[in-house]
């Protein structure tokens, strides 16, 4: 996984939340003009685990700048692709926002030992500075734990089906399906931490892409008459999990 992502970009994202059955017509129409990533190729239903712990300050900025609506915001989090903390899997610091309409992402990978991220609250900040390389990413990082006061506050978990056009590789779409939030300050929770289901019985199909939507996803969208939204994984963990309600 660690060879095939790109570290740094800035796309468009389109979001569509589907319940089953839709979402089964949906994909099965899809397959005449995608292929599965070859990542998922050979992989158990075709999908893997997504694995993110989100950083937010004790007035939780990131999210309520997403409820209102900000033009620009960002967001930190730890992103691996494993619920086992002994698998060989990388971990990497992430910073995710957006500019207008534009979506950026910049990543550093964490140089890890054998045994996972096992850290959590200031011992996992205070860790992640010692193993993330020298960067801009990094220097943000170590200022908003600083100045903003940013911890770990929820865990996001979710299987991803990935799809590439067979026209266009810059034309990506994901289906994530069994989303899972749970309050925790640490990669790997233990039993006791609170978790709860998000959206259950629906999938959230997400569409990434350079420059333009293809006419034949136009197609699609008018044939099945699907509504974009405007979801965040970590918001809706927030709000299920009651992390900020006496905040606004």
């Amino acid at each position: 996984m660690a060879s095939k992502t790109k570290l740094h970009f800035a796309r468009f994202e389109f979001k569509y939340v589907l319940a089953k059955d839709l979402r089964d017509e949906v994909e099965s129409e899809l397959k005449y003009f995608l292929d599965f990533d070859p990542f998922v190729e050979n992989r158990p239903h075709h999908q893997y685990l997504v694995r993110s712990l989100y950083f937010d300050d004790p007035y939780y900025t990131a999210f309520f700048d997403k409820i209102d609506g900000l033009h620009t915001r960002s967001k930190f989090r730890v992103r691996t692709y494993t619920d086992n903390p002994d698998d060989d899997t990388p971990y990497f610091l992430e910073i995710k926002g957006r500019h207008n309409n534009l979506v950026f992402k910049h990543r550093d990978i964490v140089k890890t030992v054998s045994g996972g991220i096992k850290e959590k609250g200031d011992d996992l900040a205070a860790f992640l500075l010692k193993h993330v390389p020298e960067s801009p990413l990094r220097t943000q990082f170590e200022y908003e734990i600083h100045k903003k006061r940013i911890r770990p506050v929820a865990l996001i978990d979710y299987f991803r089906r990935p799809y590439i056009s067979k026209y266009d590789p810059e034309f990506r779409l994901t289906f994530d399906e069994q989303l899972q939030g749970t309050v925790t300050k640490s990669m790997f929770p233990s039993s006791t931490d609170r978790c709860r289901n998000l959206i259950p019985g629906y999938t959230v199909m997400e569409v990434k892409f350079r420059r333009h939507i293809p006419s034949w996803f136009h197609r699609i969208i008018q044939s099945y008459n699907l509504w974009r939204v405007s979801l965040s994984k970590i918001c809706e963990g927030i709000e299920t999990l009651e992390l900020a309600v006496n905040l606004s």
